[in-house]
């Protein structure tokens, strides 16, 4: 069965040319499909991740940076995995300090990005929540959406990427 929210979503990356339409289009897609009390979209740059946007019950870290080892998004960029949070205050992948004044108790971060992540999509609950395959199959297929759209936009830079002409011998 095909879930509505994931073809529209599909449909609007499709129509994106550039990144920040697909970060865009991730900030008004993502949180329906998670059914989630808050989603994040974050970007890499160079040794951290960058909260670019977010559509949440409450104010998370938009515009703030984070070094990759210090925070959940950088562990799945690096790790090239994602992760599964029922209870952020009992897992050891995230620091108890950037979380101790947040609103959320458990979420789900996807790696965005081949082969190489550069991005990852956070969907945060304010309860704690045991996540179930619907959902986390849901948020994959988004990210790998959003992967797939990020590998058209690189392919379509390269492609207007000036070269010099063959050298004859």
């Amino acid at each position: 069965m095909t879930d509505a929210r994931l073809d529209e979503a599909r449909a609007r990356l499709l129509t994106v040319s550039d990144m920040p339409g697909l970060v865009v289009a991730l900030r008004e897609t993502a949180r329906s499909i998670a059914e989630s009390d808050g989603i994040a979209v974050v970007l890499r740059d160079g040794d951290f991740c960058h909260y670019v946007a977010e559509d949440a019950i409450r104010p998370l870290w938009r515009g703030r940076r984070f070094r990759l080892e210090a925070c959940i998004s950088g562990w799945v960029m690096l790790n090239r995995q994602m992760a599964v949070i029922h209870d952020i205050e009992a897992d050891t992948r995230l620091p108890v300090a950037a979380y101790q004044s947040a609103w959320m108790r458990s979420l789900v971060m996807m790696p965005i990005g081949s082969p190489e992540p550069s991005a990852a999509l956070g969907a945060y609950w304010s309860a704690w929540v045991e996540l179930d395959d619907g959902t986390v199959g849901r948020l994959q297929a988004l990210a790998d959406m959003a992967t797939e759209t990020m590998v058209r936009l690189q392919a379509a830079d390269y492609a207007v990427v000036p070269r010099e002409p063959a050298l004859s011998a």
